[in-house]
């Protein structure tokens, strides 16, 4: 046999097996709504960035049973989405976010994150500042579920009962809070530390609460009769975690590895 159909015959057999791989892949749709660090969705959605969908890329590389596929939705409608097949299940997520009526698979992710209160330093003086929100105007990141009001996400609520101003950008929020146009900001931990990584001036003008409004207990959610359960999703993330390809990732987001092996 010559060598030229030797070679065109290694070819096949890598492509045979490339499509074999391949027809056994199983597409799994993992939900995400815009919640800096873990997504970042562009005005019409069509981009995305992120921990998520670096997180999905890199369990994609890892293994070739399960094929991780990001889809875009909303703070409002992700609830529906979910239920509706939409998507399989959604990441980094709280049942305590709305989901308490709802039939689901769950996990705890072992990955925990938190809220903080941030000021101007000029105006708050000490930690005290945070202890009543009587005559402050907030910023707040419009659909999201903050434990100082009960959970309740209602934008008119917030609006009265807090003063709030709702955007859909935690650096807006922060800028505002830099300019004076508002006394306070809750803003996720993770996002804070690499937005003062890249604005180091601003950590001296800021005060940042000692407290938290809320820990972070993120878990996987998923509708029940996916095809990828929330524990098999677990044991994957266990396996990337022990091949060392987790941690760079978390890390690249402001994110502490505390997933144990």
């Amino acid at each position: 046999m010559g060598s030229a159909v030797r070679c065109w015959l290694c070819w096949l057999a890598v492509l045979l097996t490339a499509g074999q791989a391949q027809a056994h892949q199983s597409e799994i749709k993992v939900g995400g709504y815009d919640f800096p660090p873990y997504v970042m969705l562009s005005e019409s959605n069509s981009q995305v960035r992120g921990l998520v969908p670096d997180l999905l890329n890199a369990l994609n590389a890892y293994q070739q049973r399960w094929h991780f596929k990001f889809v875009p939705t909303s703070t409002k409608r992700r609830y529906r989405d979910l239920m509706d097949g939409r998507y399989d299940m959604i990441l980094f997520e709280s049942r305590e976010w709305g989901w308490q009526s709802h039939d689901l698979d769950s996990a705890s992710l072992g990955l925990n994150d938190a809220e903080v209160y941030v000021a101007q330093l000029s105006q708050a003086q000490d930690q005290s500042y945070f202890d009543s929100f009587a005559d402050k105007n907030m910023a707040l990141f419009n659909g999201y579920h903050y434990q100082f009001a009960g959970f309740n996400s209602n934008p008119e609520f917030l609006r009265e009962q807090f003063n709030a101003t709702l955007t859909y950008s935690h650096e807006s929020n922060l800028r505002m809070l830099e300019r004076g146009r508002v006394d306070m900001v809750v803003v996720t931990e993770s996002f804070l530390r690499r937005f003062l990584q890249e604005n180091p001036e601003l950590g001296k003008e800021f005060l940042v609460s000692q407290k938290y409004d809320q820990v972070y207990r993120h878990e996987v959610l998923a509708r029940r009769g996916s095809e990828l359960s929330a524990a098999k999703l677990m044991k994957l993330l266990q396996g990337l975690n022990r091949a060392g390809q987790l941690s760079p990732v978390l890390e690249r987001h402001g994110l502490h590895n505390s997933l144990p092996e």
